[in-house]
């Protein structure tokens, strides 16, 4: 007994015999016919009673419409649940903490009041654990730095991001890690893609840095930058969130400091929801490009 079986079941019932079903249904007479016997067949009971032309449900086939009804009605409400019309249900969202304190504030609250159905949740890890979180499923898309060399993932760009180095104050300026007074490196631990960035560019003047300070925030690396202890790669959208920046120099990388931050998903997991957060993006993107330039 099949959900096809059952459409064809009910439809003869509500069309009051084999020839109007089959017309509304768009089957041969005949292939209903025999959806009907094959249906009592497996069932071991008569759905109907064959009065001449005439079809007359029996006790068993009365108990069966019911149902068939519901197990109709339950396909069709699975079938919206999966596939829905608006976006609803749960999107988990990893992100880089730099891009979730200031990129995706404006983005996420706009999703939200267009969305409200959809429940958001938001989680803050290096590229590198995203990456691995979206391998085994744990959240639904992730916003990471390029590049990606995950073949199984789709990637749309998100932001533009400028990387620059961040010292303190007064310290000369910074063309290559040979010209830093302190040979330490502030970054998040490993995993992060800025991180590989900084000791890559450290490696550039064939040095490694003496060392590496992993700290967990960006507020960190910003105080230990003002003070001396070392230096850092950041990006500048995240010390344009400061009203009150600490003292600190900053460096350009120039084109080496531009970096994409990419949305990443797993084909099968994507969604309305999903679809929603992509457009919301582009949406965003177009809106900032619509600005006018500053004089």
């Amino acid at each position: 007994m099949d959900l096809a079986a059952l459409e064809i079941f009910r439809a003869v019932v509500e069309a009051g015999g084999i020839t109007r079903a089959a017309t509304r249904l768009h089957r041969v007479q005949s292939n209903v016919t025999t959806r009907i016997r094959q249906l009592e067949q497996s069932l071991g009971v008569e759905l109907f009673l064959r009065d001449g032309k005439r079809l007359v449900l029996t006790p068993a086939g009365q108990t069966l419409l019911d149902y068939a009804c519901r197990m109709l009605q339950l396909a069709e409400e699975a079938r919206h649940a999966v596939l829905p019309a608006r976006p609803h249900g749960r999107l988990r969202i990893a992100s880089m903490e730099s891009t979730a304190a200031s990129r995706l504030p404006n983005v996420l609250a706009t999703y939200h009041q267009a969305w409200p159905d959809v429940q958001l949740e938001l989680v803050t890890c290096p590229t590198r654990q995203a990456l691995d979180a979206l391998a085994r499923f744990e959240v639904d898309c992730a916003f990471v730095a390029e590049p990606v060399n995950e073949p199984a993932l789709v990637c749309v760009p998100a932001f533009e991001e400028e990387l620059v180095v961040i010292a303190r104050e007064h310290h000369r300026p910074i063309h290559s890690s040979a010209d830093l007074e302190i040979p330490t490196l502030l970054a998040f631990e490993p995993g992060c893609n800025y991180r590989a960035r900084l000791e890559a560019w450290y490696s550039a003047s064939d040095a490694a840095p003496r060392r590496v300070l992993e700290l967990g925030s960006y507020h960190a690396i910003i105080a230990c930058a003002a003070a001396g202890i070392g230096a850092a790669i950041v990006p500048r959208s995240v010390l344009a969130l400061y009203r009150d920046l600490p003292k600190i120099s900053q460096h350009s990388l120039g084109e080496a400091g531009r970096v994409r931050t990419m949305l990443a998903w797993h084909p099968a997991m994507a969604g309305a929801a999903l679809g929603a957060l992509v457009d919301a993006l582009s949406e965003e993107k177009a809106g900032k490009a619509a600005l006018p330039a500053a004089a």
